[in-house]
Protein backbone atom coordinates (compact mmCIF):
# COMPACT_ATOMS: atom_id res chain seq x y z
CA UNK A 1 0.00 0.00 0.00
CA UNK A 2 1.18 3.59 -0.78
CA UNK A 3 0.71 5.27 2.60
CA UNK A 4 0.75 8.71 0.57
CA UNK A 5 -2.08 7.98 -1.22
CA UNK A 6 -4.65 7.81 1.89
CA UNK A 7 -6.24 10.85 3.59
CA UNK A 8 -6.40 10.55 7.05
CA UNK A 9 -8.07 13.89 7.23
CA UNK A 10 -10.94 12.38 5.12
CA UNK A 11 -11.39 9.54 6.70
CA UNK A 12 -11.99 11.35 10.08
CA UNK A 13 -14.11 13.73 8.45
CA UNK A 14 -16.21 11.22 7.10
CA UNK A 15 -16.55 9.50 10.79
CA UNK A 16 -16.31 13.25 12.22
CA UNK A 17 -18.12 15.17 10.24
CA UNK A 18 -19.56 17.90 12.36
CA UNK A 19 -17.24 20.74 13.82
CA UNK A 20 -17.86 19.88 17.40
CA UNK A 21 -15.36 19.81 20.79
CA UNK A 22 -14.87 15.95 19.95
CA UNK A 23 -13.54 16.45 16.35
CA UNK A 24 -11.37 19.37 17.70
CA UNK A 25 -10.44 16.91 21.02
CA UNK A 26 -9.09 13.97 18.31
CA UNK A 27 -7.75 16.36 16.37
CA UNK A 28 -5.53 18.16 18.67
CA UNK A 29 -4.44 15.21 20.27
CA UNK A 30 -3.53 13.15 17.02
CA UNK A 31 -1.75 15.97 15.73
CA UNK A 32 0.86 16.03 18.96
CA UNK A 33 0.84 12.11 18.71
CA UNK A 34 2.23 12.99 14.88
CA UNK A 35 4.42 15.91 15.14
CA UNK A 36 6.49 13.34 18.21
CA UNK A 37 6.32 10.49 15.82
CA UNK A 38 7.03 11.67 12.85
CA UNK A 39 10.32 13.82 14.67
CA UNK A 40 11.28 10.37 16.28
CA UNK A 41 12.21 9.31 12.79
CA UNK A 42 13.68 12.21 11.78
CA UNK A 43 15.84 12.09 14.35
CA UNK A 44 16.36 8.39 13.99
CA UNK A 45 17.14 7.74 10.18
CA UNK A 46 18.74 4.76 11.32
CA UNK A 47 15.88 2.94 12.44
CA UNK A 48 14.26 3.32 8.73
CA UNK A 49 10.46 4.36 9.70
CA UNK A 50 7.96 5.33 7.61
CA UNK A 51 7.76 8.70 7.92
CA UNK A 52 4.45 9.04 5.87
CA UNK A 53 3.22 5.94 7.55
CA UNK A 54 3.85 7.42 10.85
CA UNK A 55 1.81 10.67 10.79
CA UNK A 56 -1.39 8.80 8.51
CA UNK A 57 -1.45 6.06 11.52
CA UNK A 58 -0.95 8.49 14.33
CA UNK A 59 -3.96 10.82 12.76
CA UNK A 60 -6.23 7.82 12.69
CA UNK A 61 -5.01 5.61 15.91
CA UNK A 62 -7.81 6.76 18.23
CA UNK A 63 -10.78 7.01 15.40
CA UNK A 64 -12.77 5.05 17.47
CA UNK A 65 -13.53 7.16 20.28
CA UNK A 66 -16.69 8.30 18.78
CA UNK A 67 -18.23 4.93 20.06
CA UNK A 68 -17.16 5.20 23.52
CA UNK A 69 -18.89 6.37 26.59
CA UNK A 70 -16.12 9.24 27.89
CA UNK A 71 -18.22 12.57 28.44
CA UNK A 72 -14.97 13.84 29.83
CA UNK A 73 -13.48 13.94 26.42
CA UNK A 74 -17.12 14.29 24.53
CA UNK A 75 -17.55 10.84 23.63
CA UNK A 76 -21.42 9.85 23.78
CA UNK A 77 -21.28 6.50 22.58
CA UNK A 78 -22.21 3.31 24.04
CA UNK A 79 -18.78 1.18 24.41
CA UNK A 80 -16.18 1.64 27.46
CA UNK A 81 -13.38 3.39 26.54
CA UNK A 82 -10.69 0.96 26.64
CA UNK A 83 -12.70 -0.40 23.78
CA UNK A 84 -12.03 2.86 21.82
CA UNK A 85 -8.71 1.10 19.71
CA UNK A 86 -10.49 -2.31 18.88
CA UNK A 87 -13.56 0.31 17.69
CA UNK A 88 -11.26 1.82 15.70
CA UNK A 89 -9.89 -1.23 14.48
CA UNK A 90 -12.83 -2.17 12.94
CA UNK A 91 -13.41 1.12 11.05
CA UNK A 92 -10.05 0.57 9.26
CA UNK A 93 -10.83 -2.71 8.66
CA UNK A 94 -13.98 -1.48 7.05
CA UNK A 95 -11.58 0.92 4.71
CA UNK A 96 -9.52 -1.41 3.99
CA UNK A 97 -6.70 -0.59 5.74
CA UNK A 98 -5.07 -3.47 7.75
CA UNK A 99 -1.98 -1.75 8.81
CA UNK A 100 -3.82 1.21 10.34
CA UNK A 101 -6.07 -1.17 12.24
CA UNK A 102 -2.95 -3.18 13.63
CA UNK A 103 -1.80 0.30 15.40
CA UNK A 104 -5.06 1.74 16.45
CA UNK A 105 -6.19 -1.87 18.42
CA UNK A 106 -2.93 -2.13 19.67
CA UNK A 107 -2.25 1.36 21.16
CA UNK A 108 -4.02 1.07 24.29
CA UNK A 109 -1.24 1.56 27.40
CA UNK A 110 1.97 0.36 25.74
CA UNK A 111 -0.19 -2.74 24.46
CA UNK A 112 -2.09 -5.49 26.33
CA UNK A 113 -1.25 -9.24 27.06
CA UNK A 114 -3.28 -12.04 26.29
CA UNK A 115 -2.68 -12.78 30.16
CA UNK A 116 -3.66 -9.44 31.48
CA UNK A 117 -7.11 -9.17 29.51
CA UNK A 118 -7.94 -12.81 31.07
CA UNK A 119 -6.63 -11.47 34.49
CA UNK A 120 -7.72 -8.44 34.36
CA UNK A 121 -11.43 -9.64 32.55
CA UNK A 122 -11.22 -6.98 30.25
CA UNK A 123 -14.04 -6.56 27.84
CA UNK A 124 -11.59 -7.38 25.01
CA UNK A 125 -11.00 -11.07 22.60
CA UNK A 126 -8.48 -13.22 24.42
CA UNK A 127 -5.36 -12.11 22.45
CA UNK A 128 -2.40 -10.31 22.45
CA UNK A 129 -2.97 -6.74 21.23
CA UNK A 130 1.07 -5.22 21.26
CA UNK A 131 2.47 -3.53 18.89
CA UNK A 132 4.79 -5.21 16.77
CA UNK A 133 6.40 -3.27 13.65
CA UNK A 134 8.73 -0.01 14.88
CA UNK A 135 5.83 1.77 13.41
CA UNK A 136 3.24 0.48 15.76
CA UNK A 137 6.15 0.85 18.73
CA UNK A 138 6.23 4.57 17.59
CA UNK A 139 2.91 5.83 17.79
CA UNK A 140 2.22 3.74 21.37
CA UNK A 141 5.23 5.43 22.71
CA UNK A 142 4.38 9.09 21.31
CA UNK A 143 0.65 8.61 22.13
CA UNK A 144 1.26 8.38 26.04
CA UNK A 145 2.69 11.95 26.36
CA UNK A 146 -0.95 13.14 25.46
CA UNK A 147 -3.88 13.05 27.49
CA UNK A 148 -7.20 13.89 25.19
CA UNK A 149 -8.70 15.55 29.04
CA UNK A 150 -5.15 18.09 28.89
CA UNK A 151 -4.77 19.05 25.98
CA UNK A 152 -2.32 21.57 26.17
CA UNK A 153 -0.12 19.65 28.13
CA UNK A 154 3.00 17.22 27.12
CA UNK A 155 3.48 14.79 30.02
CA UNK A 156 7.29 14.15 31.27
CA UNK A 157 8.38 10.74 30.57
CA UNK A 158 8.21 10.30 34.84
CA UNK A 159 4.15 11.36 34.22
CA UNK A 160 4.02 8.74 31.35
CA UNK A 161 5.40 5.73 33.22
CA UNK A 162 2.58 7.12 36.04
CA UNK A 163 -0.34 6.71 33.79
CA UNK A 164 1.12 3.27 32.60
CA UNK A 165 1.34 1.98 35.92
CA UNK A 166 -2.68 0.80 35.56
CA UNK A 167 -1.81 -1.76 32.93
CA UNK A 168 1.48 -3.35 34.77
CA UNK A 169 5.12 -3.13 35.40
CA UNK A 170 5.34 -5.22 31.33
CA UNK A 171 4.23 -2.19 29.82
CA UNK A 172 5.98 -0.16 31.92
CA UNK A 173 8.90 -2.02 31.18
CA UNK A 174 8.09 -1.40 27.36
CA UNK A 175 7.54 1.67 27.21
CA UNK A 176 11.00 2.38 29.13
CA UNK A 177 12.85 0.40 26.45
CA UNK A 178 11.06 2.24 23.91
CA UNK A 179 11.80 5.75 25.52
CA UNK A 180 15.58 4.61 25.41
CA UNK A 181 15.14 3.45 21.71
CA UNK A 182 13.39 6.60 20.76
CA UNK A 183 14.37 9.49 22.92
CA UNK A 184 17.33 9.07 25.79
Amino acid sequence: MNHAQIDPLGIINKYYPEENELKNILLTHSRSVAARAVKIADDRPYLGLNRQFLYNAAMLHDIGIFLTDAPGIACMGSEPYLLHGRLGAELMRREGLEAYARVCERHTGAGLTREQIISERLPLPHQDFLPETEEECVICYADKFYSKSHLARTKTKAEAVRSLQKFGQQGVDRFLQWAQRYED
